[in-house]
């Protein structure tokens, strides 16, 4: 961030940047924690898994002083190396960097999930070395890849970068090193501290052309991580959506992972009891599924371990859980329109998270979108939910919930008919939508809206500016 305004109005003043050794902050004590209570700053849905490593000094030679600063796992399985500097890098970071990134990549399930209830101890929280284990192998899209624990890749946080690092960051790059340079800013405003984290290399553009693997034998380890990366964990895709609403169920399909003969013998398990088949959704990302076999929160991928491993006396070896749980459309949510919940029949949490990678819950644009919707007119949850980027289901489920929504009455379904799920924000309201539009000048057909009164899709997103 190159610059910085206190706004009032139409004046906007310059605030001076300062530094973190000028305001008493520290590497260890600040710096560093701010990064494991935030490891948004590392990229996107990682893990911290220690920090302050150095475990290697008996066996590797290297002198216990020297310590990895933050060791993490994104969600494609690639181990996230951390350097930490509170003022400009030195001119050989990305060595140090290099040297931890190396020494990491011989790092298995077991050692990682060690280091993880060590540090996580040493932090006052006491936890089981298994349920450590399966919060790594929860926290990978995908199976658990030994080919990607070997490429992990480098985060150097600091306030400057001199000009020996950054051209030897960006050689190293399209040699096909991962790293990545963030630059910490620190400003004094009305008495507070803020502090901003920037990533400086590399730039999104220069990231399509300069980390594609440039050697042959990295190729199919690249192969897997591009895969990987065109989507996020599935559970968090799907809360940050909002597609499912709480309390939604999940039946239960042993698929990925499993071969056929044990997932018959998973079926003939839960014939045993019905329980066993079914899953509550919450909008949790950590642990979204509730099992109502045993009442206790899971992730897809644990609950589906779990079950593989009651049933085999085995533990699974990367399972991916996210396709063994499917939409039970058979119970519709109130507050969802049973037409669109219907759509979602046979799809699993892998399949709508695959479809619904990129989209989110913009209710502000949403807002705006029902305030521009004229009288005499309608329009369906569907193609609201295509002008704003969303899904029909979290739009119906958000207008049900919202006492802010205008115009909230001109939203029908598909078929043109009022959902199910509407309510008024006004629980004293007798009337219906139905009657509100018939006012309005919308003819009805028995319960369906006229459809030369609806919409087009163009037409709405000009509503929007779009």
């Amino acid at each position: 961030m190159d610059h910085l305004f206190a706004v009032a109005g139409r004046s906007a003043t310059p605030i001076s940047p300062t530094g973190l050794a000028a305001e008493g902050l520290l590497e260890r004590q600040h710096l560093q924690e701010w990064v494991i209570d935030n490891p948004q700053i590392l990229g996107e849905s990682v893990l911290v898994i220690t920090a302050e490593f150095d475990r290697w000094a008996d066996t590797d030679g290297v002198p216990a002083r020297d310590r990895l600063d933050v060791l993490g796992l994104d969600a494609t399985g690639r181990l996230v190396v951390v350097e930490l500097k509170r003022g400009t890098a030195d001119r050989d970071v990305h060595l140090q960097a290099i040297t931890y990134a190396a020494l990491v990549s011989r790092f298995d399930l077991d050692t990682l999930a060690q280091a993880h209830r060590d540090s996580m101890i040493s932090r006052g929280q006491a936890v089981e070395l298994d349920v450590c284990r399966q919060r790594l192998l929860d926290h990978v899209d995908g199976d658990w890849s030994p080919e990607l624990l070997q490429r992990p890749r480098q985060v150097i946080i600091a306030a400057g970068f001199p000009k020996q690092v950054t051209h030897t960051v960006v050689w190293l790059s399209e040699m096909n090193l991962d790293i990545d340079l963030v630059q910490v800013g620190v400003w004094k405003v009305e008495g507070h501290i803020v502090v901003g984290f920037t990533k400086v290399y590399p730039t999104p553009e220069v990231e399509e052309f300069t980390l594609a693997p440039a050697r042959v034998e990295a190729k199919a380890a690249a192969q897997k991580l591009e895969e990987r990366s065109r989507a996020r964990n599935a559970a968090h895709i799907l809360v940050g959506a909002g597609l499912l609403p709480d309390g939604a169920r999940l039946r239960l399909t042993p698929r990925h992972g499993a071969p056929q003969s044990i997932r018959e013998a998973i079926l003939v398990w839960v014939g045993e009891d019905g329980s066993r088949a079914t899953a509550v959704w919450n909008n949790n990302p950590a642990k979204p599924l509730t099992w109502e076999a045993d009442g206790k929160p899971y992730t897809p991928t644990g609950l589906a371990n779990h079950i593989f491993k009651s049933v085999t006396g085995r533990t699974p070896d990367g399972i991916q859980g996210t396709t063994w749980w499917d939409v039970d459309t058979g119970k519709v949510p109130d507050t969802v329109d049973p037409d669109e919940w219907a759509a979602l029949a046979g799809a699993s949490l892998a399949d709508l998270a695959r479809r619904l990678n990129g989209a989110r819950k913009n209710w502000t644009s949403l807002h705006t979108l029902l305030g521009a919707i004229p009288a005499g007119r309608w329009t369906t949850y569907g193609d609201v939910a295509t002008v704003i980027d969303s899904h029909a289901v979290p739009v119906g489920t958000h207008l049900a919930s919202c006492d802010q929504c205008p115009n909230a009455w001109r939203v029908l379904t598909a078929a043109g008919r009022v959902s199910a799920g509407f309510r008024w924000a006004d629980p004293t309201r007798t009337d219906t939508p139905a009657d509100v539009l018939a006012a309005e000048g919308v003819e009805f057909a028995g319960t369906a809206a006229d459809p030369e009164a609806r919409l087009p899709l163009e037409e709405i997103r000009r509503l929007l500016g779009g």
